[in-house]
C-alpha cells in the first residue's frame, strides 16, 4: 500500500511553469546582464540545495536558468533510492550521467545499458530512457549534466514523459530518504 500523497508537495519533474529559458534583456550593449552575471555566485553550496522528488528517484539542482547562473545548461544529482527507477521520458537534448556510487542499468529505446560507479553513461538525442538503481539494498548516485537549456532556446522543444516517476517507494525502499550529507562508497576517507 502506497502512502497517501501529499497534496502540499509539489514535485520538482511535474512542475507545469519551469523556467527553461530566462529573460536577456536591457539595454543593447547589455552592461545591466553583465554587471549581474558578474555578480553571481561562482560555487553552489550542495549543503544549501535540497533534494526534491521522491520516493524512489530524487533531484538536487545545482544550476539551471531559472538560477540566472547560466543559459545553457543544466547540473543536477539524481539520487535513486534502494531499488528505485525514474520516470520513463524522452527529450531531444543530450545527457551526461557520471555515476557517482552504486550500480544500475539504462533502458534506451528498448535496450538494457548496465553502469556502475565511474561509468559515464551517455543519453542521445530523442531517446525514450529510464533510470534503474539495480541495488535493492544501497542508492545509487549520478551526476547529470544536460544541455536542455539551449536546446530549448534554439527552439528544439521535443520532450515527452511516458510513464510517471513511482508515487511508492519500492518495497526495498520503504523509509530511504535522499542522502542530503555527501558520502562516497567508493573511496573511504581512512588514512586521509
Amino acid at each position: 500500500m502506497s502512502p497517501p500523497e501529499d497534496a502540499s508537495r509539489q514535485l520538482y519533474h511535474s512542475q507545469k511553469n519551469r523556467t527553461f529559458v530566462r529573460a536577456v534583456q536591457g539595454d543593447y550593449g547589455l552592461n545591466a546582464e553583465l554587471e549581474r552575471l558578474r555578480s553571481m555566485p561562482r560555487v553552489r553550496k550542495a549543503s544549501e540545495i535540497k533534494f526534491v522528488d521522491g520516493p524512489q528517484a530524487y533531484s538536487r539542482h545545482y544550476v539551471e536558468p531559472k538560477d540566472g547562473i547560466t543559459q545553457t545548461f543544466h547540473l543536477h544529482l539524481e539520487e535513486y533510492g534502494p531499488g528505485g527507477k525514474s520516470q520513463k521520458h524522452g527529450h531531444v537534448n543530450e545527457a551526461a550521467f557520471y555515476i557517482l556510487d552504486g550500480r544500475g542499468y539504462e533502458i534506451h529505446d528498448g535496450e538494457r545499458y548496465d553502469w556502475e560507479a565511474g561509468d559515464v553513461v551517455i543519453v542521445h538525442n530523442n531517446c525514450v530512457h529510464q533510470h534503474f538503481n539495480a541495488d535493492p539494498h544501497r542508492p545509487a548516485r549520478a551526476l547529470v549534466i544536460k544541455t536542455k537549456p539551449m536546446y530549448m532556446f534554439m527552439n528544439m522543444l521535443f520532450q515527452k514523459q511516458v510513464e510517471p516517476r513511482p508515487s511508492a517507494p519500492t518495497p526495498e525502499g520503504i523509509g530511504f530518504e535522499a542522502r542530503e550529507e555527501e558520502e562516497d562508497y567508493n573511496h573511504p576517507r581512512e588514512g586521509y
